[in-house]
């Protein structure tokens, strides 16, 4: 994966952490817990606070 899959991300983000709020999360987290997700493989520092936003949405729609 990489940050363009925002909906794969939000899809395993949702099964990583399926009692989080994702509107509780800080960036910070995200960021990290993205990396930290199996198969994904891009670089660090190829995000930014729009990606990161774009995640966190398809966060909360899968979550519903």
């Amino acid at each position: 994966m990489k940050w363009t899959d925002i909906n794969d991300i939000a899809i395993e983000l949702c099964d990583a952490h399926p009692d989080t709020d994702p509107l509780t999360v800080r960036f910070t987290d995200l960021h990290r817990w993205v990396m930290a997700l199996p198969g994904f493989d891009d670089d660090p520092n190829r995000s930014g606070e729009k990606i990161l936003e774009a995640i966190q949405a398809a966060w909360i729609e899968e979550a519903e």
